[in-house]
């Protein structure tokens, strides 16, 4: 009998989750985040807390193609130090973050600016798509922690904002 693409992918993927379990119920400490992938397929879990632990990644049985990955060590990124109190404002996702609409424009803000609530901040691209940051606060912005083209990372801070009375 035949397997169909669905079908394959179903056992790709019972297999995977068979190994994540197993995986990190032999690890030494607790799991954060495990990825694992066989074929065209990738499966990554991650749960709140805990400690990052790479976990190896062992090729899926005989008769599943598989192409094993290992799960990659991710640190946290680090807090950065606040010269004064106030809302931070984090990326919405991992990307490419920018301070103006475009190359050569005007930035969306500067420190300094006052924004009020919903007002655009920036853009992080991800996968060709721009998607807008904004305010969640009113307030002055008192710091810009990231440079305009830098990678980030989901909930990375990008600026601070101090509210305003």
């Amino acid at each position: 009998m035949a397997v169909n693409g669905t079908e394959r992918a179903e056992q790709l993927f019972k297999v995977m989750g068979q190994r994540v379990i197993r995986d990190v119920a032999e690890s030494c400490g607790s799991v954060r985040r495990i990825r694992v992938a066989a074929g065209d397929l990738s499966l990554e879990v991650e749960w709140p807390g805990g400690e990052v632990v790479a976990v190896p990644v062992a090729p899926v049985p005989d008769g599943v193609s598989s192409r094993p990955a290992e799960a990659p060590m991710v640190p946290e990124p680090a807090a950065p130090v606040l010269s004064e109190a106030g809302v931070v404002v984090r990326a919405p996702l991992v990307g490419t973050f920018y301070h103006a609409p475009e190359p050569g424009a005007r930035p969306f803000v500067a420190v300094g600016d006052v924004v009020t609530a919903d007002d655009q901040v920036g853009i992080v691209e991800a996968m060709k798509l721009m998607n807008p940051v904004s305010a969640e606060t009113a307030g002055r912005v008192t710091e810009i922690l990231v440079t305009d083209g830098q990678p980030v990372e989901y909930d990375q801070p990008l600026m601070v904002i101090l509210p305003v009375d």
